[in-house]
């Protein structure tokens, strides 16, 4: 039976109308890994629970900036696509995978999402020199080189300590969150992948793998994901800390990035 992976999305309002938004890459990644993917839609942060429940695994997709008031951030100028009812949802959501032992796969907003959920903080928008990390228009090629620390979980999914990568944001992890550990980095210095400590099964990539999958390594990142959502559960660790929980009423704020 094919492990079931929930799939989060962007809210978004495509001629006034409320979608979902999702890049059909993400589908197609987890089903050749031998995963049944599951879309997300955004819904109030008390029903994580009941999600969580229901899934063996979870990626997190990527999308627009996360909420600097957050993590104690700035609202600097380049800040885009905030949605605030996706941001509620998603740290409910990854605090009730974090708590169930479910096995997380973080893509690029789904990166910075995760190391705001666990206490971490974010660079509010990177310098560009020679469209690093945010070449847009190159989004099915490799960018840039990034370095992975040998021995750690990245390195073992990959195969490999050096892997080109693309690149789509314009933000990235500052402090790493508790929990987390920074395992690979651009030529800049800039985190460009975090995994967690302690057995939690949770490795996020500022990249976006699910649209390099041709290459040798990416592939394998939604395999790993895959073949930990077969696994049985580890003990449970402590539970994070809950956030307020938030409320479904306001209006979608943004499009998804």
């Amino acid at each position: 039976m094919r492990p079931r992976i929930g799939i989060t999305t962007s809210p978004s309002l495509p001629e006034g109308r409320f979608s979902e938004a999702l890049d059909r890459a993400y589908v197609t990644a987890v089903l050749r890994a031998g995963g049944l993917p599951l879309v997300l839609p955004v819904l109030d942060p008390s029903q994580a629970p009941t999600v969580a429940a229901c899934l063996d695994g979870i990626v997190l997709s990527g999308g627009g900036d996360v909420d600097p008031a957050r993590y104690g951030g700035e609202k600097v100028p380049e800040l885009r696509g905030v949605n605030t009812r996706r941001d509620a949802y998603e740290l409910a959501l990854v605090r009730q995978a974090l708590d169930r032992d479910l096995p997380v796969l973080g893509t690029c907003r789904g990166c910075q999402l995760l190391n705001v959920a666990m206490g971490g903080t974010l660079v509010p928008d990177l310098p560009n020199s020679g469209g690093r990390h945010c070449a847009r228009d190159r989004w099915a090629e490799s960018v840039h080189n990034v370095s992975v620390l040998d021995g750690t979980l990245l390195q073992t999914a990959l195969g490999s300590e050096v892997i080109g990568v693309n690149s789509l944001h314009h933000q990235a992890v500052a402090d790493v969150g508790t929990g987390l550990r920074a395992v690979a980095w651009a030529d800049d210095g800039v985190i460009e992948a975090v995994e967690g400590v302690d057995g939690r099964r949770v490795l996020a990539v500022q990249w976006h793998p699910e649209l390099l999958l041709a290459p040798p390594g990416n592939a394998t990142l939604f395999r790993w994901l895959v073949e930990e959502a077969h696994r049985p559960r580890p003990v449970a660790h402590t539970p994070l800390e809950p956030e307020e929980a938030d409320t479904e009423a306001g209006a979608l704020a943004g499009a998804a990035a």
